[in-house]
């Protein structure tokens, strides 16, 4: 019989998951899967965990929460030589990005479905000096604000909590002082906000690099130059309508490696979590990790 381990972060999101619990159970066993449970329930406990699972116990896990968990989930299979065991994702957080860019369904019926199709696709991933990401690396205005919301003002508005602390955020925010390199030039400017994307979007809009692909080896960086306050309203405008590439506010690039310097004292986000702080190498790793596709 096939084993798969089912994570899930019973505080993600709306917290609704534990009630289809029994749901997903029923329809893993059905489809011949031994189910075996982990409920995290502190900071460290899934890497503490994944760290005594033998190479090769498992043919699959299957992990429900936001872009955070999985965050956590990548950089403990990566670390500790599980990286061959393909994952499904439940998208049960407040942001769910990655799993938006692959349209994985929420609902149980359909989330299980997708790993009885065995449709498996080997999926790049970023790495930030030791620490690993999936979706976005990113630092300046928004960056970290994942990080500095209160828990209870996300439980209670869920993704609009994030916007509104975006817009608080707007008038605190200093231009960042930075040296950009990748593997053809280097640009030194004052940024509001470095994105490297290796998949379409975050923080909830979709599109913000619509050529993205989580296949091609290479990530999508977007630094937006100095926007003095006065036409933040408009810039972003253009950002949220796809209109803003050709700006000259705007470097984007496609590469594998990019190296961001700084004489301040900066941390980068990693996928809604605390990354280092720079200076960072940031390089993709081509079909890292293998993911149960829509």
């Amino acid at each position: 019989m096939k084993k798969i381990k089912l994570i899930y972060n019973p505080y993600s999101g709306d917290k609704t998951f534990k009630f289809d619990l029994d749901i997903y159970i029923t329809n893993l066993q059905n489809a011949g899967y031994e189910v075996h449970i982990f409920r995290s329930i502190k900071s460290g406990d899934i890497q503490d965990h994944l760290k005594t699972i033998p190479k090769d116990f498992y043919d699959a896990f299957m992990i429900s929460g936001g872009d955070g968990s999985i965050n956590i989930l990548i950089n403990s299979v990566m670390k500790y030589g599980l990286n061959h065991i393909p994952i499904a994702i439940i998208p049960s957080g407040t942001a769910n990005d990655f799993a938006t860019f692959l349209k994985l369904p929420k609902e149980p019926d359909e989330a299980c479905d997708i790993i009885l199709k065995n449709n498996v696709s080997e999926v790049d991933i970023g790495l930030c000096n030791d620490k690993y990401f999936i979706n976005v690396c990113a630092g300046g205005m928004f960056a970290n604000i994942s990080e500095k919301i209160d828990k209870n003002f996300k439980d209670a508005l869920g993704k609009v909590a994030y916007y509104i602390s975006a817009v608080q955020d707007m008038h605190l925010s200093k231009p960042l002082s930075l040296k950009i390199t990748n593997s053809e030039k280097t640009f030194e400017d004052k940024f509001d906000l470095f994105l490297i994307l290796n998949t379409s979007g975050t923080g909830g809009i979709d599109k913000l690099s619509p050529t993205a692909s989580i296949s091609d080896g290479l990530f999508d960086f977007i630094g937006i130059r100095n926007v003095s306050i006065t036409n933040l309203p408009s810039f972003v405008l253009k950002v949220l309508k796809g209109e803003y590439l050709e700006h000259d506010k705007i470097v984007f690039f496609k590469d594998n490696y990019i190296k961001i310097e700084s004489k301040e004292n900066i941390s980068c986000d990693l996928d809604g979590e605390v990354g280092p702080a720079l200076p960072v190498t940031i390089k993709n790793i081509p079909k890292a990790i293998k993911i149960f596709t829509n």
